[in-house]
This record gives structure tokens, C-alpha cells and sequence, in this order.
């Protein structure tokens, strides 16, 4: 949880707020099929709009920046580092944009390819 302190008052947002913001902005790119998540058996597949945030982890470096790794499942066929750079790009600045919160790095890991 990040805690502002503001003249007027305290705002207090949670990681959850971060893995929304984070899940919505990536699988929104072009070529991210969704989030990636294991199943009890470890093997990874697409998780449901409403689950996204179980394939985003948010962490805090020295200074109060966020990291925030991100665990996607990406089309066949696909230029996958053109994707993450742009993936990078958006989230970082979506996240930002929308807390005031800076983000200090975008770990992406494409767990899976999805056919068709």
C-alpha cells in the first residue's frame, strides 16, 4: 500500500488498485491474449477479466517506486520483445498517470503462447 500525505489529507492506495491498472493496461496491448496464471497442477493458463490481477505482483523499491512484474499470455506468432517494450511502456505510464505514483521498472514474463 502506497500512502500519500497531501495539505488537505491522507490518500492510501492499496496493490490492488496497482494490479488492476497494470493487468488492464497490458492486456490491452496489441497481441496480449490476457494474464497468466498456475493451476494447482503448475501448468499456466489465461486468467478471466475478473481474476487478472492474480498475474500481477506489485513490489516497492528503496525510494517508494513501484515495481511491477507482470505474467502474460501472448498471441503465436508475435514479435514478443516489440510486445513487451510497448507493454513497458503503457503500463508504466498508465499506472503512473493515474496514481502519481512513479514506476521504477516493468518486469514482463510471457508464460505462454496462445494459438489462433
Amino acid at each position: 500500500m502506497v500512502r500519500i500525505d497531501t495539505p488537505n489529507g491522507c490518500i492510501s492506495i492499496s496493490n490492488e488498485v496497482f494490479s488492476n491498472l497494470s493487468g488492464d493496461a497490458a492486456t490491452n496491448c496489441f497481441g496480449v491474449k490476457g494474464m497468466a496464471g498456475k493451476n494447482k497442477e503448475g501448468i499456466f493458463q489465461l486468467l478471466k477479466r475478473e481474476s487478472m490481477s492474480k498475474g500481477v505482483f506489485v513490489k516497492y523499491d528503496e525510494a517508494g517506486a513501484l515495481i511491477i512484474e507482470l505474467h502474460i499470455a501472448i498471441d503465436q506468432g508475435v514479435n514478443v520483445t516489440t510486445i513487451c517494450r510497448e507493454i513497458m511502456k503503457e503500463v508504466s505510464y498508465k499506472v503512473a498517470s493515474a496514481t502519481g505514483v512513479p514506476v521504477a521498472r516493468v518486469d514482463i514474463f510471457v508464460d505462454t503462447m496462445i494459438l489462433g
